[in-house]
């Protein structure tokens, strides 16, 4: 893998991740675990260090794998591959979109923008999930997909998500009471 590959690596992820850092995830896994790049365990890890850090995911990512890669200038060059989609494309929407936003056309792709995006949060949300609270590896003794001792972890989990839709505490409550549970119950 050179550089130059990543960035365009990159360039393509920020491309195509239209609606957040989090649409991004799925894409990252399939370009970087996919095909062999990274270890699943690296991307994990990748991501739970970029989701703990100020600023998007995407852009975390890009420079944390860059700068594992390449040192600085790599964490530069795939920052910069993963923003220049953004820019060419707010450029372009700048120059056009004030006489353009009414027209059928453009109507029509944002509202079958808008439910893609949301698949393509849930895809990630599921694959964290999956992850951070079921055991991928089967039981070899009972047969089960998870382990019994994982089930403090699940109604942590469950929780904690009953929370933050159904409460309406300062964001940073949240995040104070994700990492309790999360040194809790790891």
């Amino acid at each position: 893998m050179t550089l130059w590959s990543l960035f365009w690596r990159f360039f393509f992820i920020g491309l195509f991740t239209i609606g957040g850092g989090q649409v991004a995830i799925t894409l990252m896994y399939q370009e970087l675990v996919e095909s062999g790049i990274i270890s699943a365990d690296l991307f994990y890890n990748m991501l739970a260090v970029s989701e703990s850090t100020p600023g998007p995911i995407g852009i975390n990512m890009a420079t944390y794998l860059g700068t594992e890669m390449f040192g600085i200038a790599g964490g530069l060059i795939t920052t910069l591959g993963t923003v220049s989609p953004s820019i060419i494309v707010i450029v372009i929407i700048a120059r056009f979109f004030t006489r353009m936003q009414d027209t059928l056309a453009v109507k029509s792709f944002f509202s079958v923008l808008r439910p893609a995006a949301a698949g393509l949060v849930a895809i990630a949300a599921w694959n964290v999930f999956k992850i951070s609270v079921v055991l991928l590896n089967k039981s070899e003794q009972s047969g089960l997909w998870y382990d019994a001792l994982e089930f403090p972890r699940i109604a942590a989990w469950l929780i904690f998500t009953l929370m933050l839709f159904k409460t309406k505490l300062p964001a940073i409550l949240y995040i104070v009471f994700g990492a309790l549970f999360g040194l809790i119950f790891i």
